[in-house]
């Protein structure tokens, strides 16, 4: 797709957005303070080989968010109670204390700095839908010249500009995406590797929403009156399945 037209699609997506947020407020003005490092319960720095994996959300929703659906399967791989695995959600406009996370997580004697010989055995997971998903991208991208290798990146109808293009960093990268919105919310079709010597694509995976029923109960008022395919990939259950499925076996690797 031409950059210039992927840009203005983003840009409608984020006015649509405002917009919706803003009606939402006037009917619940609730004031959403921003997202905190105190808000995360991994205690750092973590162990020698333990896993670290972030999930980014999507829109303007909070990191805590339980209908949403980066939230709702964190904390369904969280009650897992996988040993050596840390989980956190985070919001997509958030990523400096990701950054932060990251950084305290891999510095395992403490000093404050994130050595090159530290940053080399992070090992870091990477999810996100909609707007989290480009967020997923510019993380893996700013982690690049820390040295911080992300083991496997993972990008649900990801919403972005140049998030098809995935850093050298990233061992592994998978994108799930639909093209069937009637709009303009739909994610990018084919994610390529910076470096095909050193990121392995796992798969550009289409889904299809035309015609297809998806439960939406836990959606907000906009979305269950728009339903729209954007809307159902990120309460899809199945998709939420093979994210699973990949993280678990990176984990195990």
């Amino acid at each position: 797709m031409d950059k210039n037209r992927k840009r203005r699609r983003v840009w409608l997506w984020i006015l649509l957005l405002a917009i919706l947020v803003s009606a939402g407020a006037k009917i619940a003005p609730t004031a959403i303070a921003p997202q905190k490092f105190s808000d995360f319960t991994t205690s750092t720095p973590i162990s020698a080989g333990d896993t670290l994996v972030i999930g980014f959300l999507g829109g303007w929703e909070k990191w805590n968010e339980p209908k949403r659906g980066v939230r709702k399967f964190a904390v369904r791989l969280r009650a897992k109670n996988l040993p050596g695995v840390h989980i956190e959600t985070v919001e997509n406009h958030r990523r400096e204390i990701a950054i932060e996370l990251v950084k305290k997580a891999f510095d395992r004697d403490g000093d404050g700095q994130l050595s090159a010989e530290e940053a080399s055995k992070a090992r870091l997971i990477i999810f996100g839908q909609s707007f989290g998903g480009a967020a997923v991208s510019k993380l893996c991208k700013e982690l690049k010249p820390l040295g911080v290798p992300v083991l496997l990146a993972v990008q649900i109808d990801s919403v972005g500009v140049d998030d098809d293009v995935v850093p050298s960093n990233v061992r592994r990268a998978v994108n799930f995406f639909q093209r069937d919105d009637y709009f303009f919310i739909r994610g990018e079709r084919e994610f390529h590797a910076e470096d095909g010597a050193r990121t392995e694509i796992l798969g550009n995976y289409q889904y299809h929403y035309r015609g297809k029923k998806v439960d939406l109960s836990d959606g907000r008022w906009y979305q269950k009156i728009f339903r729209n395919a954007h809307v159902k990939m990120e309460q899809d259950p199945s998709v939420w399945a093979q994210v699973e499925e990949l993280i678990l076996t990176e984990i195990r690797k």
